[in-house]
């Protein structure tokens, strides 16, 4: 089993940039797969980004494509998402999510095995 930890939330104006950290402990963070998903109060939970365990690929919600930007470290156990020209709408429980299966690449849907306990991003208006 995988822990996550994430980080880098907060408060910002719309327009304004956050980047959320998540770090991984427990196995071979290497082998999987990772994803950020978030869930606005009454709403359900919803995919926002994943980076496959390889690195070289990436996948994005229509939502947040072209602001926000998903990478890992691997050497660092640690993957991001860089959250640029945020909208009130982003605002969210931010969480990050470990594939259950090493090396696999699957985004319909992202299947996690792992989830950190969440940030909280709030985006004024």
């Amino acid at each position: 089993q995988v822990q996550l930890v994430e980080s880098g939330g907060g408060l910002v104006q719309a327009g304004g940039s956050l980047r959320l950290s998540c770090a991984a402990s427990g196995r071979t963070f290497s082998s999987y797969s990772m994803g950020w998903f978030r869930q606005a109060p009454g709403k359900e939970r919803e995919f926002v980004a994943a980076i496959s365990w390889s690195t070289r690929v990436t996948y994005y919600a229509d939502s947040v494509k072209g602001r926000f930007t998903i990478s890992r470290d691997n050497a660092k156990n640690t993957v991001y998402l860089q959250m640029n020209s945020l909208k009130p709408e982003d605002t969210a429980v931010y969480f990050c999510a470990a594939d259950s299966l090493a090396y696999r690449w699957t985004t319909s849907p992202f299947d996690a095995g792992s989830w950190g306990q969440g940030t909280q991003v709030t985006v004024s208006s």
